[in-house]
């Protein structure tokens, strides 16, 4: 058995999406899963695959459990919208739970695996989550639980989304929750396999950030979050300032950040703790 890590990763856009993003000066949601599970370890491979579109090759069986592990990004995609771009994505997720191979995922994710498993998801009745995340909180269960060792039990995270998911399906477990959002990490056990979820982004930093909100800037004049294209784009310009100065106190300060999100270690401790808790046990117990 290699002891390189083997990771495939779903970009859950279609084709469109992943354009508009890279249109806007943003990287594609699977580069920037790619990057963050090389920032982890740089020997580690990463396959890319793109299941929303409909020639895209996924694998099956035995090909699903040569991965050590499977992530899943966020997508500008509706869960409850079944379009054959959405349901080829939930059963791709059924078949990963069939053969056991651990997942986690941001966003789209968290509500691919709760909708693969039985549960239901739906547009969010409080409107769009934009930007951050703020006060995201620990349950008791969320203390506990594996994915969250050493995170700090209310911390704040880059967000971006619509929609919720409004039921969990049974054998999962809700870890985290905010004043927004009921659900924002969720573990889901189903089948053979196990999937850890969040509806934060740990995947981005704050250029990317930057670029997602330069991408979404009338959309979000449109629902009020700024009172103008221009005032939208000195927002956009504040983040990728800070991003190029990281010492600014402050922009920070302006900004409302801290290490929750500017610290990389702290941001992505999750994923580290999947691969850490879930991934590297399951390979060994695997050779």
């Amino acid at each position: 058995m290699s002891n390189r890590l083997k990771f495939l990763v779903l970009d859950g856009y279609a084709k469109a999406g992943r354009e508009d993003l890279e249109a806007g000066g943003a990287s594609t949601a699977g580069r920037l899963y790619e990057r963050m599970l090389k920032a982890y370890d740089k020997n580690v491979q990463v396959d890319i695959i793109y299941p929303a579109d409909p020639d895209s090759k996924l694998p099956a069986g035995a090909g699903l459990t040569d991965y050590d592990g499977i992530a899943w990004t966020g997508s500008s995609l509706t869960v409850y919208h079944e379009t054959d771009e959405v349901r080829r994505q939930i059963e791709f997720a059924r078949a990963v739970f069939e053969v056991g191979v651990p997942s986690f995922g941001s966003c789209w994710a968290a509500q691919i695996g709760v909708a693969a498993a039985g549960g239901t998801c739906a547009l969010h009745p409080k409107g769009r989550e934009m930007f951050l995340a703020r006060k995201i909180s620990l349950t008791p269960e969320g203390r506990g639980h594996p994915m969250y060792r050493d995170k700090k039990t209310v911390f704040d995270g880059w967000i971006s989304h619509d929609d919720e998911i409004t039921h969990l399906p049974p054998g999962a477990v809700l870890l985290a929750s905010n004043d927004f959002t009921r659900v924002q990490a969720v573990a889901v056990n189903y089948l053979k396999g196990t999937f850890w979820a969040l509806q934060y982004h740990p995947e981005y930093n704050i250029l990317e950030m930057a670029r997602l909100i330069n991408c979404r800037k009338q959309k979000l004049v449109d629902l009020g979050f700024f009172s103008d294209m221009e005032i939208a784009q000195g927002f956009v310009d504040k983040l990728e300032q800070l991003h190029q100065e990281p010492a600014r106190k402050d922009l920070a300060f302006q900004l409302g950040l801290d290490d929750d999100v500017l610290n990389e270690t702290v941001r992505c401790m999750e994923v580290r703790n999947w691969i850490e808790q879930l991934v590297i046990p399951a390979k060994i117990n695997k050779g």
